[in-house]
């Protein structure tokens, strides 16, 4: 067939580079929102830090601020929450260019984003690396390392001892063998398995038991070694370490107590002692410090109704540069100018970040509302509720709520929760009614919170426990509570 032409007409929704920044901020975490400001404090002329209102200063003079020079008072003032849910509604259909052209905030947030700005105004930290004042988590083997610099070694001794520190696996212990170790390290005279041997036994009196143990066995027999010899069943466990671990693992405790000569008392503690020890003492150092969260949301109660508000810790040090918007308003600069072009990037910035917190606080609130009972009673009030439901009350599009919800957090007199927190499924109930799955795990706490430590119950007997209280859950889901809520089973939670 012969080349055609044709021409063809279709709508499709187009993201603005406003819109899209809106959605990009909303969807941010309050650290990875402090790290954009962050740089844009960093690389736009226009913009500098907010410093505190003083107290002659009122807060109209710092409204004229914040918003620039050279614009009338309609157009500095930021949009209304009406304005501000209608530009974010009408991405709903366009959720997948969003996702596209939305970028991911990376960097160190171990630092307040102010800190770095306010450095521009007082000439310090031109040339100083933040990252070197960053915490570091050593690893096992620098660990080690540092601990073998103390002791006054030969140059000999301190080889053989760090070729066994190199050899060892995540899990600290030795896979391979001293004489394979004795063969690959060159030197002169080469070593013998007798000096990795006695190097071996150094390392294992570094620093946690069982580091540099060579198979599970005496893994746990140098932690036993390491425990007061006054510990009940102490002796009795290094016996089953050594020898029975297998038939501990199959519970042959017959067995085990026929061929260890005790009594049954005796090898229920000594059991127990094997337990709590540690079968992989090198994962200790790949633990990461406690990540803590900043909440975006303080919620209070005030005159008996509780009140959900930004947290002021997370709110934008932001502002126009008075003096530099005012000299670009007085030259000859046009609207297509690149000085143009940040100037209304950071007023786009400041506006599009106001907009943000105004829809996160109002999706907070509506929250706050709704699970008022959780607020009042605890945990096992809280009621199911969905994105969808949200929405509609606010009068939002689900996509907007999903991102407004995403990785934000609740400042709580019960504690600090992730919006989505309060958002819990729906399970159904022997009359009709329904009951979040939240207060189903508050109640399987409850219940094993009050069991007899001698008879405790087991997931069956708790499912029972649910359907007498009117909740329809199978053992499954139980044993799933149980797991996310960090409670053992039954049989470990026997005592006596």
């Amino acid at each position: 067939m012969p080349p055609t032409l044709e021409l063809r007409s279709k709508q499709h929704v187009a993201l603005t580079p406003r819109l899209q920044q809106s959605v990009r901020l909303l969807q941010l975490s309050s650290l990875e929102f402090q790290h954009e400001l962050r740089e844009a404090l960093d690389s736009n002329p226009f913009l500098e830090y907010d410093e505190p209102v003083p107290d002659g200063e009122t807060e109209s003079d710092r409204v004229k601020e914040v918003h620039g020079v050279g614009q009338d008072a309609a157009e500095t003032v930021a949009p209304t929450t009406t304005e501000a849910t209608e530009g974010l509604d009408s991405l709903a259909a366009a959720d997948a260019s969003a996702a596209a052209a939305s970028e991911e905030a990376s960097g160190d947030f171990s630092q307040d984003w102010s800190l770095r700005s306010a450095s521009r105004h007082n000439g310090d930290g031109d040339d100083v690396d933040p990252g070197a004042w960053a915490h570091a988590q050593p690893t096992m083997h620098e660990h080690l390392h540092d601990l073998l610099s103390l002791y006054p070694l030969n140059e000999r001794d301190r080889a053989a001892a760090q070729v066994v520190i190199e050899a060892l696996d995540d899990d600290g212990y030795l896979r391979d063998s001293l004489s394979d170790l004795a063969a690959a390290f060159e030197a002169d005279p080469p070593l013998a398995e007798e000096e990795l041997r006695v190097a071996l036994r150094l390392v294992q009196t570094l620093d946690r038991p069982g580091v540099g143990a060579r198979s599970l066995a005496e893994c746990l027999q140098l932690q036993l070694d390491a425990m007061p010899p006054e510990t009940p069943g102490r002796d009795l466990a290094h016996e089953i370490a050594a020898s029975h671990l297998e038939r501990l693992a199959r519970r042959e405790h017959a067995e085990l107590q026929k061929q260890l000569g005790c009594s049954a008392e005796e090898l229920r503690v000594a059991c127990a002692l094997v337990r709590r020890l540690d079968p992989k003492p090198g994962e200790y150092y790949a633990r990461t410090d406690d990540n803590y969260v900043i909440p975006d949301v303080i919620v209070r109660r005030v005159k008996n109704r509780w009140v959900a508000t930004i947290n002021p810790a997370v709110l934008p040090r932001a502002r126009i540069h008075r003096v530099y918007a005012e000299l670009f308003a007085q030259s000859a600069g046009g609207s297509g100018s690149p000085l143009a072009q940040q100037l209304q990037e950071a007023r786009w910035l400041l506006r599009n970040a106001e907009q943000r917190f105004t829809t996160i606080q109002r999706v907070a609130q509506c929250i706050v509302s709704y699970q008022k009972a959780f607020f009042d009673y605890g945990e096992i009030a809280l009621k199911p509720l969905v994105l969808s439901k949200l929405a509609e009350e606010l009068g939002l599009h689900e996509s907007t709520v999903s991102r407004a919800s995403s990785n934000k957090y609740m400042a709580t007199p019960r504690g600090i929760f992730e919006f989505r927190h309060f958002f819990p499924r729906e399970l159904a109930t022997e009359t009709g009614g329904r009951c979040s799955a939240a207060a189903v795990r508050a109640l399987i706490k409850e219940m094993i919170e009050q069991e007899d430590p001698r008879n405790p119950l087991s997931d069956v007997a708790l499912a029972k426990m649910l359907t007498q209280e009117g909740m329809l859950v199978a053992r499954r889901t139980v044993a799933k509570y149980r797991n996310l809520l960090k409670l053992p089973p039954a049989q470990l939670r026997r005592q006596g």
